[in-house]
């Protein structure tokens, strides 16, 4: 029988809290990654990052391990586990966002991208409105679509992966992603389009 690729770290942590550090060290940059895609910002994906981890700490004594390795021998059920906690914390703030103003998308975007090093102006102005595009084509996908997209290509999980952390069928993830990417894929035509008639 194929084992959970994360049991033993799973294990360790619960005869001992401190050894959750290991969990923590691997999974922090992709649910980072995650939490400041769906939020477009440093500090609350940095928050949510942050509440995700203890929430799992704090739940780790009821952590089942679920995975069918005969889908996906390399499935890791804590993953999974770990991202459906991610996406309760970001969809909390994100409720919390709608009550309170936020930084603009411009604004975020704009501490993310340093592209001054290339002394090329006009270089780092289409970079920046091609990123700007992206991300906001992105922002705009329905949420299981934007989530879908975010978790295989942001934080590469397998179909299998994304499935458990939305709660989903592996084909409903598939039809997810194909309709994210030609949603996103029109948009940027669109964008195109409208920036080659402005000239």
């Amino acid at each position: 029988m194929v084992l959970d690729r994360d049991r033993r770290l799973v294990e360790a942590a619960r005869h001992d809290p401190v050894q959750f550090d290991a969990l923590y060290r691997k999974y922090v940059a992709q649910v980072y990654a995650f939490a400041l895609y769906e939020l477009a910002d440093h500090h609350a994906a940095e928050d949510a990052t942050e509440r995700t981890f203890l929430r799992a700490l704090a739940a780790l004594p009821r952590f089942r391990e679920q995975a069918d390795h005969a889908a996906d021998p390399e499935a890791s059920t804590f993953r999974v586990w770990l991202f459906r906690i991610a996406r309760n914390v970001i969809a909390n703030e994100r409720r919390s966002q709608r009550r309170r103003p936020a930084d603009s998308l411009d604004q975020a975007l704009g501490a993310g991208l340093d592209l001054a090093d290339r002394g090329d102006l006009e270089a780092e102005t289409a970079t920046r409105a091609e990123a700007a595009d992206a991300l906001k084509a992105v922002q705009a996908l329905p949420d299981d679509r934007r989530r879908a997209l975010l978790l295989r290509y942001v934080d590469e999980m397998s179909t299998a992966e994304i499935a458990g952390v939305l709660g989903k069928s592996e084909g409903a993830v598939r039809v997810l992603i194909h309709r994210a990417l030609g949603s996103v894929a029109r948009e940027l035509g669109r964008d195109r389009g409208r920036r080659g008639a402005g000239r």
